[in-house]
């Protein structure tokens, strides 16, 4: 993500990136070729020594609270990819140095700036479904196939946290955006597949204080996917609604119906929800959220789309789920 966000900012017509932290040598030794830009070997070096005002934190997840606490006490503008931390006590803590130092602060839960999810949250918001009553959260894919002998980062539970932290926080952060964080989890089972340290599926359940209940399924060992496939999935009194990236499809009942959704199935696809970008690369998704980033650091906006207290939200049911599995 480190490379990809890079790509993303220095194409930005707003942004010049005016230096890079790579540790190891021969990584920025071919960056610095490449790109001209200077390299430092530690977060503290670049941020006491490059003419900054904002710093994107794409590190092993243990290292955010650090570097992000870093920056912000040097009253730069920060985005962290996600999660924010392995700990909503961090997590809060940063979210709270952001906005006492008046700061723009971002997570990269890009998910937020795919349309079709966009538009799930509209409808549920805006009432489309009537009072919902169930929600469902999914992400899929084949990142752990097979016992490894070697350990990356994201293997180990105290740098990268496992499938929960590192995947399914991705569903966990749509379905707060969408309806709103739990007030409990009443159950979950984190479950190992091939990994050692870490598990390689979450399945928990959700009470609101609403009264409905919500479930999510996340498994980055499943091989029936080829790539993350993420879905959402809304029950409510007057219909359903259900999306993935690719599409979304609203159900409404007989005798209710709202604008361009008529009673019945109506299908609508990213390729009409889902508005330009100036720079494409992974996703439109990705360039929306960096145009967002950029557009908060010039209006030293502290609250934007996912900013780091939306994030706080996330790491505590995060750290609940973790609590109601026994860990």
């Amino acid at each position: 993500m480190g490379l990809s966000h890079l790509a993303l900012f220095n194409a930005h017509s707003q942004v010049d990136v005016t230096g890079i932290c790579e540790p190891q040598s021969f990584v920025a030794s071919a960056v610095e070729s490449q790109t001209g830009i200077e390299t430092y070997k530690t977060h503290e070096k670049l941020i006491d020594n490059a003419p900054l005002d904002a710093v994107v934190i794409a590190t092993p997840s243990a290292t955010h609270f650090e570097a992000a606490m870093y920056a912000i006490k040097k009253g730069l503008h920060v985005f962290v990819e996600k999660p924010l931390s392995l700990s909503a006590a961090q997590s809060w803590q940063m979210s709270q140095a952001a906005l006492q130092a008046g700061v723009a602060n971002q997570v990269g839960y890009h998910n937020r700036f795919i349309a079709t999810f966009g538009e799930v949250r509209r409808l549920v918001q805006s009432g489309a479904i009537g009072e919902v009553y169930h929600v469902d959260g999914r992400a899929f894919g084949q990142v752990v196939t097979k016992p490894k002998s070697g350990f990356t980062w994201r293997a180990k539970k105290s740098e990268g946290g496992g499938c929960l932290h590192d995947y399914a926080s991705h569903a966990v952060d749509l379905m707060n955006w969408i309806v709103g964080p739990p007030q409990s989890v009443v159950g979950a089972r984190l479950t190992s597949v091939h990994s050692k340290d870490v598990e390689d599926a979450v399945y928990a359940l959700f009470g609101y204080a609403a009264g409905f209940s919500g479930q999510l399924e996340t498994n980055w060992s499943d091989e029936a996917h080829r790539k993350m496939s993420t879905s959402i999935t809304v029950y409510g009194t007057n219909g359903k609604i259900h999306a993935d990236r690719q599409e979304c499809q609203v159900f409404l009942k007989p005798g209710h119906s709202v604008e361009g959704y008529p009673s019945g199935w109506t299908i609508k696809y990213i390729t009409e929800l889902q508005g330009p970008v100036s720079f494409y690369l992974r996703g439109e998704e990705y360039s929306a959220q960096v145009d967002s980033f950029v557009a908060a650091c010039s209006e030293r906006n502290t609250a934007p789309l996912n900013s780091f207290a939306s994030a706080y939200e996330t790491d505590w049911t995060i750290d609940q789920i973790m609590k109601a599995s026994g860990e």
